[in-house]
């Protein structure tokens, strides 16, 4: 298999709602996989298409214990999480397709590991 972009990310279909914890070799594709609906299952049902928080690691095994973490989460811990680096919820995809240069940090957006 091949890695990408190994991330740990959340979800949600609008601003404070529901919210679903991922993780993936290819934020990329993943977000993109998201955006459009190709899956079923419950980020599909719930219309969860916003990438709202992630975290990149650096392998897939620490990348898959950050997802369990997350998902013993409860909901305000995930709702805190999101509004540290992201208090306005944007979608934060489109920003990963721009050059890193480009991307903007004054809100830090997102957290690297």
């Amino acid at each position: 298999m091949r890695y990408e972009f190994i991330a740990t990310y959340i979800m949600a279909s609008r601003r404070n709602g529901t919210l679903y914890v991922g993780v993936t070799s290819d934020l990329l594709q993943r977000g993109l996989e998201h955006r459009e609906g190709r899956f079923d299952g419950f980020a599909s049902k719930y219309g969860c298409n916003l990438l709202v928080w992630w975290e990149q690691h650096g392998d897939m095994p620490v990348a898959i214990a950050r997802e369990k973490q997350l998902k013993r989460f409860g909901r305000a811990q995930k709702l805190a999480l999101i509004e540290k680096t992201n208090p306005q919820w944007r979608d934060l995809y489109e920003d990963l397709l721009l050059p890193q240069h480009l991307r903007r940090h004054d809100d830090a957006w997102h957290e690297e590991r």
